[in-house]
């Protein structure tokens, strides 16, 4: 009898103790263990290759969902996002969103004096119911009434003493007069007109104690200042020259302590400057609108 005979042949892939008991003389079956040792290495190399080939599906997979989903291929109804625009396009927090405007700059205002210091500007009409509007004119706490008025082209027609040729020199165009009365003492008040600034200025300035205009009376308003001293000013305020000629309705000489003549001659020599000074931001205000 050969040893082994009619026992069970050795199983490699059993644990020792679930082998089938062999006698005391039986000996492993190396050839067997070695090949089943192999087909263990080779299952579990196997089994490796597998697991990685699985891991490999799986991600390329989630990849692939991740490409159709940045790719927007899905229906913008199911992506709130796909019509927002890319990062690029966002501005950042610290970004100015402001508008902007570009820097402007309001033209300066007209300057009156431009329109009363030259006749090629100043084209308004004038006349004495322009340049002396006011029945009753008020200043300060005085109260005047107004009286005749008159305009001439002929200079010295409404002027007298030395003033009729101070006037013709400069070339003078018209005069426009009017008389104010307040508790018995009158006031002419004269404006001239001349082309230039220049030539009222030296109209003015040619001016003396005897540069007088002609006094304007009627209407209520005597005779006045035609033989008995008065007292008389003289200015100008662009192309305009003003003369002022005050008195007593009762024919007295005005005297230095008489203040109420002296107060009347102001007041209306002021009058005389605001209203061409009016003249010329009328127009000004005018000529800014068109």
């Amino acid at each position: 009898m050969s040893y082994g005979q009619g026992e069970p042949p050795w199983d490699p892939w059993k644990p020792g103790s679930q082998q089938s008991p062999s006698g005391s003389s039986g000996t492993p079956d190396w050839a067997a263990l070695a090949e089943a040792s192999e087909a263990r290495t080779k299952r579990r190399r196997l089994l490796l290759v597998l697991g990685c080939a699985l891991t490999t599906i799986a991600v390329g997979a989630a990849v692939a969902v991740a490409i159709v989903s940045a790719d927007g291929s899905s229906h913008a109804s199911d992506n709130p996002s796909h019509s927002l625009p890319g990062t690029a396009d966002i501005p950042s927090e610290s970004a100015n969103t402001a508008p902007t405007f570009a820097p402007t700059s309001a033209p300066p205002p007209l300057d009156p004096m431009d329109f009363i210091s030259s006749s090629k500007k100043d084209t308004a009409p004038i006349g004495p119911d322009t340049l002396f509007p006011d029945t009753r004119l008020t200043v300060g706490a005085n109260v005047y009434k107004k009286g005749p008025t008159a305009s001439a082209t002929n200079c010295a027609s409404a002027t007298q003493g030395t003033l009729p040729a101070v006037l013709t020199k400069n070339g003078c165009t018209r005069v426009i007069r009017a008389t104010y009365t307040r508790d018995g003492v009158a006031v002419t008040v004269g404006v001239a007109l001349f082309d230039t600034t220049a030539q009222a200025t030296k109209a003015k300035q040619g001016a003396d104690s005897k540069s007088n205009v002609v006094s304007l009376s009627g209407g209520g308003v005597p005779a006045f200042c035609r033989t008995k001293i008065c007292r008389n000013t003289a200015n100008s305020v662009g192309r305009y020259a003003y003369f002022t000629l005050a008195g007593f309705t009762d024919g007295k000489n005005v005297t230095t302590k008489d203040a109420k003549v002296f107060t009347a001659g102001d007041d209306l020599a002021e009058y005389a400057f605001r209203q061409i000074r009016h003249r010329g931001e009328a127009q000004a205000s005018a000529a800014a609108d068109r």
